[in-house]
């Protein structure tokens, strides 16, 4: 690939650009609106000057209501030798474009499974698909050269590609990622006029329930929109989990003891069930999940905190998996929450002692 143009210059469409620019691939820019596709030539991106000619890839990175129109367009005045388009949703667009009466042998439908909950070209990042899946939906008349273009864009993007049909695809993002959006927005509209003493006692455990409710809400609509059957179903399954657990919940108020138990056994049945579904989400390098054990240590909120635990647990011969920051409410402290292998723990413990840092259980 040695030209690529992109069509939508957002999140999604201005990091794919800024990956293949710093690659050495001549990228085109264009967008609705000139002025975001302008802020992305800026970024570096490529530029936002139309190509003389017929390109090698051209990638739509438009909303999925808009994916089906933009995408023929292109096509109809033959733009590129081969397409994509970078949407949450693929059955959706394929069958529009298949209503239409096009040759499709020269595109292919594909998802990078990655995000943030900023959008515009001044949130994009040219690592922002580095080790995530990008789903690759081919069928049996797209052409290999098409294919190949598109393994060629997830390898310049250092992502993982995953071949996928459209419709499983669909069905497996309504799954592990609309659905979820849609609970964590419920879940943070609890928040919105509760009173000022309970807000102030969020903790990480609502922090992390509802970060990912904080992403532009016409962005999420379009994708819904896009999606709604599977996102209905799995909220179906939901709104039934819910129903029961509000019985079991209402059976332990009862002075019943049988009632009681029926409740507790209720209770227990949602949560156990949510520990085995937990324990399937892939762990790190998308490997079987590991159990760790936390080392939690007392920051203050001053430059390079970070900087030094991270270096004194490599003093120590401890590899940190993962980490985590839970802020005080109210103080310029925090616990930083080491997730370090078992055995690791007494150490990285002791080495982190020994250079004065606080260790709370």
């Amino acid at each position: 690939m040695r030209t690529a143009l992109v069509v939508g210059t957002g999140l999604i469409g201005t990091s794919a650009a800024l990956a293949l620019a710093q690659r050495g691939v001549a990228v085109h820019l264009a967008d609705h609106d000139p002025e975001q596709a302008r802020t992305a030539a800026a970024l570096g991106a490529g530029t936002d000057e139309a190509p003389e000619g017929p390109v090698d890839l051209a990638i739509v990175a438009a909303p999925p209501a808009h994916v089906a129109a933009v995408l023929a367009d292109a096509m109809r005045r033959g733009v590129a030798r081969g397409y994509l388009d970078v949407a949450s949703v693929k059955g959706g667009p394929r069958r529009e474009l298949e209503a239409l009466g096009l040759d499709l042998s020269s595109y292919i439908g594909t998802h990078p499974m990655s995000g943030r909950e900023k959008s515009g070209p001044l949130a994009a990042t040219g690592d922002l698909f580095e080790g995530r899946p990008w789903v690759l939906t081919p069928t049996r008349d797209t052409d290999t050269e098409v294919l190949n273009l598109a393994l060629e864009l997830v390898s310049h993007c250092r992502a993982v590609p995953v071949v996928m049909d459209a419709d499983a695809h669909d069905r497996a993002v309504a799954l592990v990622s609309h659905m979820p959006h849609l609970v964590s927005s419920m879940v943070a509209a609890r928040l919105e006029n509760a009173e000022e003493a309970a807000v102030r006692l969020c903790g990480q455990g609502i922090r992390d329930v509802t970060r990912i409710a904080a992403s532009d809400p016409r962005m999420w609509l379009d994708i819904l929109a896009a999606n709604p059957g599977p996102v209905a179903d799995l909220l179906t399954d939901v709104a039934g989990d819910l129903e029961e657990t509000v019985r079991a919940l209402r059976a332990l108020q009862s002075s019943d003891e049988a009632k009681r138990l029926e409740g507790t056994s209720g209770i227990e049945d949602v949560l156990r069930r949510g520990n085995a579904g937990q324990v399937r989400v892939p762990g790190k390098h998308g490997a079987a999940p590991r159990v760790y054990e936390v080392v939690a240590v007392l920051i203050d909120d001053q430059p390079g905190q970070l900087a030094r635990i991270f270096a004194d647990a490599e003093r120590a011969g401890v590899n940190i998996e993962d980490v985590r920051i839970e802020h005080a409410t109210g103080q310029q402290a925090g616990l930083v929450q080491l997730m370090v292998e078992p055995k690791a723990a007494p150490v990285l413990s002791a080495g982190l002692r020994e250079r004065g840092w606080a260790i709370r259980q």
